[in-house]
C-alpha cells in the first residue's frame, strides 16, 4: 500500500508498517512545527530519501497521535513551504505538491512529507547558510550531524569535473612509475587493441594519452596526476603524504580449512611487489575468477572459458578499483570466504542502488582511471556493470549479490555467494523448523524462507533484489507470511526485519501454493484466499457478540480488550490474533498486548522472555 495512493484509505493501526520500504521517521506536531524537522529533512536528502509523519508521537517503539485537527494541518503545510522557500531555513527544496498529503486518521490528521534522495551534484543539502555547521546525514541510529571532511567529500562528488584522479601532483616524474607494470599494461592494450593509434607512442606521450599525465589550461601547471601514479605508481610514491597515504589494497582467500587458519591465501602491499592499482588488479582477478566452475561451450569452434558469472566477478572488481573515494578511511579489501565475495571500498554510492542495478546511470568518482581500464576491454561507460553481473548470479540459480552502504567510515559493500538458493538442504531444514512441506510453496516463498535462514533475516530492500516484484508485492507477501505463522517482524518503516518463526503446524500449504500464477502481479489477492481457510475460527469458535464485534469496521478500546480476552481463552500467538482481528500486527505487539498484560488480563506463556520467538497468549485465569 503506498502513503500517496489517493485511492486508499488508511487507519492509525497500520500506517507504521505500510511505509516499509521508505526510510520513516514520526515527529509531534502538537506544539506546531517540528523544530528538528529541517535536520531531518537534510538527512533523508543527504542519504536515500525517506519519509515524515507529522502529527504522530514515537516514544520506545510505542505510537501516539496529536490528534491534529484540519486547521493544525493547514498551518503545518504554510510552514513547510514557506521553509523550503527560504534560504535560511534549509538550502534547496527538493520537494512538490506530489510529495506533501494530509491523511484523515479516525477523527484527526497527519501529514505525510516525502523527501527525496538528492543528486550528487545537489549535496551537500543543509540547514542555514553554513554548510559545515548544518548537513546532517542518515544513520543506523537516526541523523548524525557531518563532519568538515564529510561535507568536503559531498562538494567533491558535486563537481566531477575536479575529480581526485585527475590532481596535478608535485614533485613527481617519470622515475615514480614503475617500468613493469606499464609495460604490462601496453602488452594487454596491444593485444585488447591491436590497430589502435597509441600503440606507436613512446611511454611518455602513451601515458599522457592516457591521462596519467597531464596539463592544466588555465593554470599552465603540468605533471604526473594521482591517476597515473596509482595505477603505474611505486607503491612509495603512492603512499607519499602529496598522494594518497593511506592507499592498501588487500585480498584474501579466508576459506575455512580448520580453526587455526586466518586465511590460506592474501595479496597485499609486503614488499615483495609494487603494490599499485594495476599489479592488484592482474594478481587478484585470475584468483577471483579461479574459484567459479569453468563452463564449457564453443563458438566457431573456439572453447569459451569466460562464463556470464566470469563476467558479473570482473565487472565487480572493476567497480571496486574505480569508483572508491580515495581521500576517505580505508581502502580496497576483497575477501573470499567459503564460496562468498565480499567487495568493500571507501566512500559513498553516487548514485542510489535501484539506479545501479536497473542500469542506464554512469556516473564515477575516477574518470581517468575508468579511462584507463577501459582501454583494456573491462570497463564501459554504459551504466551496464549493475545488470552484467545480476545477470551472470542469476544464470547460476545463485543468491542475487547486494550492497550494504555504511557510515563512519563510509563504505561501500558488495557481496556475492556462489550458494543455490534452494538447496534440499535448505528446504530439509525449513521443514525441520517450520513443520511444513516446503517443497509445496511457491518459488518466491522458498526465496524468502531460504533467505531468512542463511542470512538469519531479509529485508523488503534485500528482496528487491532477487524476487522480480514490485516492493509493495514485496510487502504484502511479507505480511502474509507473518499471518501464517513462518516469519516474525521487528522494526517498522524502512529498517523493518524479517526472521523465521518457531514452528508452526496451522499453515495450510496447498492453498498458497495454489496461488502461485496470481503471486507475481497480486500478492493482495493470494493473502485474501489463503486467510480465508482460516475463517473457520473466526465462524465456529466464537460467540455471536464476538462475531458482531468482528464485523464493526472500528473497535473502542474495551471492546478490543473484550474481544481479544474471548480469542485467547486458549494460548494464542501474535500471528493468530492479526489474522482473526485484522488488525495489524505491530499495533498488537506494542501497544494492545502489553496493556492488557500490566492490566493482569492477559498473560506469556514465556513470561521470563517477552521476545520469544514461539511466545504465545491467554486471557489470565483468574
Amino acid at each position: 500500500m503506498d502513503l500517496f495512493d489517493d485511492r486508499k484509505t488508511y487507519d492509525f493501526d497500520t500506517i507504521q508498517n505500510i511505509a516499509e520500504n521508505e526510510e520513516l521517521e514520526f515527529k509531534g506536531a502538537k506544539g506546531g512545527f517540528p523544530g528538528s524537522f529541517w535536520e531531518t529533512y537534510s538527512a533523508f536528502a543527504n542519504t536515500n530519501g525517506g519519509i515524515l509523519i507529522l502529527g504522530v508521537k514515537e516514544k520506545h517503539g510505542h505510537l501516539k497521535s496529536d490528534n491534529l485537527s484540519a486547521t493544525d494541518i493547514d498551518k503545518l503545510q504554510k510552514e513547510l513551504w514557506s521553509g523550503v522557500a527560504n534560504r535560511n531555513t534549509i538550502n534547496l527544496n527538493l520537494l512538490n505538491n506530489d510529495d506533501v498529503r494530509p491523511i484523515p486518521i479516525k477523527d484527526s490528521y497527519v501529514l505525510i512529507i516525502r523527501v527525496p534522495r538528492a543528486n550528487r551534484d545537489q549535496r551537500p543539502v543543509h540547514v542555514g547558510h553554513d554548510p559545515y555547521s548544518g548537513t546532517y546525514r542518515r544513520g543506523y541510529e537516526g541523523d548524525f550531524k557531518c563532519t568538515r571532511s564529510e561535507v568536503q567529500r559531498m562538494f567533491a562528488d558535486a563537481d566531477l569535473t575536479r575529480t581526485t584522479d585527475k590532481r596535478i601532483l608535485k614533485g613527481y616524474t617519470i622515475d615514480d612509475i614503475d617500468k613493469e607494470s606499464l609495460r604490462q599494461y601496453r602488452q594487454l592494450f596491444n593485444i585488447a587493441k591491436p590497430e589502435h593509434v597509441w600503440s606507436t607512442l613512446d611511454d611518455f606521450n602513451f601515458l599522457k594519452q592516457l591521462g596519467a599525465y597531464r596539463r592544466d589550461r588555465a593554470t599552465g601547471e603540468e605533471g604526473f596526476t594521482v591517476a597515473g601514479i596509482l595505477m603505474f605508481g611505486k607503491y612509495e610514491a603512492i603512499t607519499d603524504d602529496e598522494c594518497l597515504p593511506n592507499f592498501f589494497p588487500d585480498y584474501r582467500n579466508e576459506t575455512t580449512i580448520n580453526d587455526t587458519d586466518r586465511w590460506v591465501d592474501r595479496i597485499y602491499p609486503d614488499g615483495t611487489w609494487e603494490a599499485n592499482l594495476f599489479q592488484f588488479y592482474l594478481r587478484t582477478l585470475p584468483r577471483l575468477q579461479g574459484f567459479l566452475p569453468k563452463p564449457f561451450s564453443l563458438m566457431n569452434n573456439q572453447r569459451i572459458d569466460q562464463s556470464p558469472a566470469h563476467v558479473a566477478i570482473r565487472e565487480v572488481f572493476v567497480n571496486l578499483c574505480v569508483h572508491p573515494d580515495y581521500k576517505a578511511e580505508g581502502s580496497l579489501m576483497v575477501i573470499f570466504k567459503n564460496g562468498t565475495y565480499c567487495f568493500s571500498n571507501p566512500g559513498t554510492m553516487l548514485i542510489s542502488q535501484e539506479q545501479f542495478f536497473e542500469g542506464g546511470e554512469s556516473i564515477c568518482r575516477n574518470p581517468t582511471l575508468q579511462k584507463m581500464f577501459m582501454m583494456l576491454g573491462p570497463a564501459e561507460k554504459a551504466g551496464s556493470g549493475g545488470a552484467k553481473i545480476m545477470e551472470g548470479w542469476r544464470r547460476n540459480n545463485w543468491k542475487a549479490p547486494f550492497i550494504f552502504e555504511r557510515t563512519r567510515p563510509d563504505k561501500v559493500e558488495f557481496r556475492l555467494s556462489m550458494q543455490s538458493l534452494i538447496q534440499p538442504e535448505i528446504l530439509t531444514e525449513l521443514n525441520r523448523l517450520l513443520d511444513i512441506d516446503s517443497q509445496k510453496l511457491p518459488s518466491q516463498v522458498q526465496t524468502v524462507l531460504a533467505l531468512a535462514l542463511t542470512e538469519e533475516n531479509v529485508t523488503n530492500e534485500r528482496l528487491r533484489f532477487v524476487l522480480r516484484l514490485h516492493k509493495s508485492d514485496i510487502t504484502a507477501l511479507l505480511q502474509q507470511m507473518c499471518r501464517q505463522g513462518w516469519l516474525l517482524s521487528d522494526g517498522y518503516g524502512r529498517g523493518t526485519k524479517y526472521r523465521l518463526s518457531g514452528k508452526t503446524t496451522n499453515a495450510n500449504v496447498d492453498s498458497l501454493a495454489t496461488n502461485v500464477d496470481s503471486l507475481a502481479t497480486n500478492v493482495d489477492s493470494l493473502a485474501t484466499n489463503v486467510d480465508s481457510k482460516k475463517d473457520n475460527i473466526r465462524d465456529n469458535l466464537l460467540s455471536d457478540r464476538a462475531q458482531a464485534l468482528l464485523k464493526k469496521k472500528r473497535l473502542s478500546q474495551v471492546e478490543m480488550e473484550n474481544l481479544i480476552c474471548e480469542i485467547a481463552s486458549e494460548w494464542r500467538t501474535i500471528q493468530d490474533l492479526t489474522r482473526i482481528l485484522r488488525k495489524d500486527k505491530t499495533y498488537l505487539r506494542n501497544h494492545v498486548l502489553p496493556n492488557l498484560i500490566s492490566k493482569g488480563v492477559l498473560e506469556r506463556e514465556y513470561s521470563s522472555i517477552p521476545n520469544h520467538p514461539n511466545q504465545r497468549y491467554r486471557r489470565k485465569l483468574r
